[in-house]
Formats: C-alpha cells, structure tokens, sequence
C-alpha cells in the first residue's frame, strides 16, 4: 500500500499518496488544475505551466513535482490564476486562432481555458505571424494553431518506437516537424489519436472535418475542469 501523504490545497486538509503528483493528488481530491503539455498516459514535460501552482511561497509546475508530505499548495488564487490568464493570452496571440472557423471550436482546450479564466482580448499585441499548412497523407498540421504542448510527440509513434513528429529548431522558430515517410504509414486510429490528443486545433483528420456540430461539442456542453470537480 502506497504511504498516504497530508498536504493542504488552497487551505483544505487533503491525502494523497506517495508517487503522485501535485496534479494527480489534487485530481483525487476533486480538485482541477488546469494542464495544456499534460495528458494522462504521457510522460509530464511540465513545459506550458500553466498547471504551474505555489507551493510553500514557490511555484512548481505541478504535473511534474511530486507530492510531498505537509505542502501547502494554492491553486486558486488571484495570484496564481493571473499567472494563469497571462500564458493563455500570450499563447492567443502569439499565434492565429480563428476560433469561428476552426473544427475545433468547443472542443480546444486553450479556448477552454481562456473562457474559464475570463479572457475576453489578450493584453498582448497580435502577431500574426506568417506560418504553412502541410499537408500529409490522412491529416493536416496547422503550424498557425499549434502551441508545441509535444503531446503529439510523446504520444505518437511507429514500429521500434521511432517518432513520428517531433521538434525542429529553437527559440520563436520553433516548430513541429513530420517524418513524411513514417506519417504515409499512420493508420486512421493512429491519425484520429494524433487529433484527440492535440489540445487545439493544429492536427486535423483530413475528410472528416466538422463532423460534430457547434453546440454539441465537449466543451459547449460543460466548462473544462468540470469532469474532476466535486469528485469528493
């Protein structure tokens, strides 16, 4: 049996277990933090932050630390959610997101977010930079949405292990890169994975867009976050 861990969140009295993370301890006790690089199954980069909490007067990113007996963790608090506000609108206008023709729309999780913390302009001027569209058998990528969470790195791969998409170059000309020949290989689940595990809308099956209409999609039917509060 894994020890149990006391720790305090946002001054609730809270247990978790040893081996998890601030994330997954607060996820148990029904408590949402919000996460764009993390998803569940993948190895936590800790590379977007906004997961990012205070722990002891510090921050932590908290998919990647461990949980640690008698932390005092804050997770909502004006301070950590300006915190939050201010990488969702730098990643809105760091990039081009068209909400009203993107497939995405009411399924993105940074739209999501952005209406849960009440982004209604970014404080940031745009920059609209100038960026393809590329085009591979059975999907798209759409470099002017992506926001190098590297889900679809970690998440994505062919025979042997080899990666199919991962990081070229650094800094502001940083961007996803395709293996052509291993992506002519992907078969439709592994395409349809690639699209469910990108946050927004950067990785499209091609020939099935809008399959769902607006109004019925995840997150026009309930706010992200809403599925792990009130577990307890």
């Amino acid at each position: 049996m894994p020890e149990k861990l006391k720790f305090s969140l946002d001054g609730r009295e809270c247990v978790g277990e040893q081996g998890m993370t601030i994330y997954e301890a607060a996820k148990a006790n029904g408590v949402y933090i919000p996460v764009l690089c993390h998803y569940e199954g993948l190895k936590p980069v800790g590379s977007c932050r906004i997961c990012s909490v205070m722990v002891n007067g510090r921050w932590m990113a908290s998919c990647t630390q461990p949980l640690l007996e008698g932390m005092v963790i804050e997770n909502d608090t004006p301070q950590v959610n300006e915190y939050r506000r201010a990488i969702v609108e730098m990643l809105l206008a760091e990039g081009n997101h068209f909400c009203p023709a993107c497939e995405k729309s009411g399924n993105c999780e940074l739209q999501a977010l952005a209406y849960r913390l009440g982004i209604l302009v970014p404080r940031f001027p745009y920059q609209f930079p100038k960026r393809k569209i590329e085009a591979y058998p059975g999907f798209l990528l759409e470099h002017n949405r992506c926001i190098q969470c590297q889900r679809c790195v970690r998440g994505i791969q062919a025979e042997g292990g080899l990666k199919i998409f991962a990081m070229k170059n650094r800094s502001a000309d940083v961007r996803v890169n395709v293996d052509r020949k291993l992506a002519s290989k992907l078969s439709e689940r592994q395409i349809q994975k690639a699209m469910d595990l990108c946050p927004v809308g950067a990785i499209l099956k091609r020939e099935v867009g809008f399959i769902r209409p607006i109004g019925q999609r995840k997150y026009d039917r309930q706010p992200i976050g809403s599925e792990i509060e009130g577990q307890k």
